[in-house]
């Protein structure tokens, strides 16, 4: 059985609720990705910020990165899959809740994000085909 593991991207980095999003971009630069899972001041998780939120919620909007706190900008929950779970279930999850990515957690600690990239590169055409039309497919 291929897991939720098996198609992750491991050591998945996160951010506390309480950093400014400048910072949260610098780290996104730094190690090549676009989201960012959101810890609260509880250690659970609290959302995710991308790039493109960044972007279009604060930049674009005409807010300070360096005062708007990732907290502040994470949308309200934030999608899991256990890592031992069936790869079917977490592609099927992400499908139905029209989402590119989703976090990959063992024992509530996050250990890996699935992304849309790691869907392309492990799945076959014809599952990410399916994927990709309920992701994209209009409302």
């Amino acid at each position: 059985m291929t897991t939720a593991r098996d198609l992750m991207t491991p050591d998945v980095r996160c951010v506390p609720a309480s950093e400014t999003l400048d910072r949260a971009a610098q780290l996104m630069r730094d190690h090549g990705i676009g989201a960012l899972p959101v810890k609260g001041s509880d250690g659970e998780l609290a959302g995710i910020v991308t790039d493109r939120d960044i972007v279009v919620k604060v930049l674009a909007a005409g807010k300070d990165a360096s005062r708007v706190t990732a907290g502040e900008l994470a949308e309200g929950g934030v999608h899991t899959v256990d890592a031992g779970a069936d790869a079917t279930l977490a592609v099927k999850a992400m499908g139905e809740a029209r989402i590119r990515r989703i976090v990959v957690v063992e024992d509530g600690t996050p250990v890996g994000m699935i992304t849309e990239a790691d869907l392309a590169r492990k799945l076959t055409a014809e599952a990410f085909s399916s994927y990709a039309g309920r992701v994209y497919a209009a409302p």
